[in-house]
């Protein structure tokens, strides 16, 4: 259905999405749009009101939110009516290219959170919505039966479709464990591997949070391991492993989380034949893995010992909680079983959406939009930090900047807050007892707009530049 609206903003105080999120509300109580009109495409309206395509696309997304717009795919933005079931096969419309904050995006001096990668969307956010109304409309695996393996089969498929590529090694469905989450699967993971009263996991000395606190839950020693830019020392591991009654060596080869740096194949395969001669389980989180591959996994170099885990986070949603695990061929059942006896299973609804979603025409697309809107983030911090020592890759939807001489770590984060600018401290990513050098991770929020984030980032850059006098030397 067409549309006769012919749009006329009004000038006035506060911000400019508000006034056009107020111009389509007016319309419609007026009658000058009425149910199931078709508003015009973000780029037309915001060129017929004379604003940017963003603020136009943060009005429509806020009135989508509220009930007030629906986007149906391959078809545009209606005045609501009652929702029809959209055809998953159309091809996307992509208007939204980010997630505002709720206050004014006009603005480049408001809160910019760093403390997690908060992802753009390229689409999939309007592709979600609409599968899971397809899906309420008519659920596959229903939605009054526990989950079953059986009904599972699709998404487990979807699952390997997803991974197509990734050097895991010989894999199918049946090897695919579904879980809430990377975090999850890694505590899984961790149940079908420990026993004994009081095991060990090696974790590199600065490494995600997740594998501490999934360790401690199972009362599980810690042991952090020496490192250098290509990851884990092979001597340092071989150390530790025949110092303490380790059974896991848990590692980030491919992204390293929070450096971002990047563990070759001949140090892979060092450490292989280190955990092999000490028969650890290798457990790989690859969480971060934008779907561009480098090497080979740890499974595909030690299949009776490597298990992989990862999930749709940091790639399409965090939102959603889908996250699955791949254990060693011989123990694909204990993984299984430890899965099975913690929940029974995902949620039947989300079962559906992943295998609509991971199998969707549009996916492919929509992942590398995200992918290639990080890196347009990224590009931007390393122009503004250039001076300073970054670690950056394309593909990582983070930097690790080491802080020059007059700043300690938690100074910096306190400065960096006080600036409306979230960070996390490289104490964060240490053993309590261990020592932490003086540098923060900056995760790349893309939900807000780049113009916001390059402000937040010339703020970090004015600090840098000037260290409290009490700790210069």
């Amino acid at each position: 259905m067409g549309t006769i609206w012919q749009p006329s903003l009004e000038d006035g105080p506060g911000p400019k999405y508000k006034a056009v999120v107020a111009m389509i509300r007016d319309a419609i109580k007026t009658g000058a749009l009425s149910q199931g009109a078709k508003l015009p495409p973000v780029r037309e309206l915001a060129w017929k009101l004379k604003m940017t395509p963003g603020t136009v696309a943060r009005a429509y997304t806020l009135l989508t939110e509220s009930g007030v717009l629906q986007a149906e795919v391959g078809r545009g933005t209606f005045v609501a009516t009652q929702l029809a079931a959209p055809t998953s096969d159309a091809p996307i419309e992509i208007d939204v290219i980010a997630h505002f904050d709720d206050r004014d995006g006009e603005r480049d001096h408001y809160n910019v959170n760093m403390f997690s990668p908060y992802l753009p969307s390229a689409g999939q956010a309007t592709l979600i919505k609409n599968l899971l109304a397809e899906i309420a409309q008519n659920p596959p695996s229903g939605v009054m039966h526990y989950p079953s393996r059986t009904g599972a089969q699709p998404a487990r498929e979807a699952v390997v479709r997803w991974l197509t590529g990734t050097p895991l090694g010989a894999f199918g469905e049946a090897d695919i464990v579904l879980t809430h989450g990377g975090q999850n699967a890694l505590s899984l993971v961790f149940q079908s591997i420990l026993k004994g009263s009081r095991p060990a996991i090696l974790i590199e000395e600065l490494s995600y949070p997740g594998f501490r606190r999934a360790a401690e839950l199972l009362r599980a020693d810690v042991i952090p391991v020496a490192m250098d830019a290509d990851g884990v020392i092979p001597e340092a591991l071989e150390e530790a492993a025949r110092n303490h009654d380790a059974q896991i060596f848990c590692t980030s080869p491919e992204v390293h989380n929070p450096t971002g740096c990047f563990t070759p194949v001949a140090r892979r395969e060092a450490l292989v034949q280190v955990a092999r001669r000490h028969d650890l389980q290798i457990v790989e989180d690859d969480c971060y893995r934008m779907r561009v591959d480098r090497a080979p996994t740890y499974r595909m170099l030690a299949p009776e010992r490597g298990w992989y885990i990862s999930s749709l986070a940091k790639t399409l949603t965090p939102a959603l909680r889908i996250g699955f695990g791949i254990a060693p061929e011989e123990r694909t059942t204990d993984l299984r079983r430890v899965a099975e006896y913690n929940s029974f299973g995902l949620a039947t609804p989300l079962i559906d959406l992943c295998a609509k979603l991971l199998t969707h025409p549009q996916i492919d697309t929509l992942a590398e939009g995200t992918r290639a809107r990080f890196n347009t983030y990224v590009q931007a911090a390393v122009n503004i930090l250039g001076g300073y020592d970054v670690g950056w890759r394309q593909d990582v939807p983070f930097l690790w900047l080491r802080l020059p001489v007059g700043w300690r770590a938690g100074a910096f984060c306190q400065a960096a807050d006080a600036q409306a600018v979230q960070l996390r401290s490289a104490e964060e990513f240490v053993c309590r007892d261990a020592r932490a050098p003086h540098a923060v991770r900056m995760a790349i929020n893309a939900g807000v707009p780049l113009k916001s984030f390059e402000a937040a980032i010339l703020r970090l850059r004015q600090l840098l530049d000037n260290p409290p006098e009490q700790l210069s030397v």
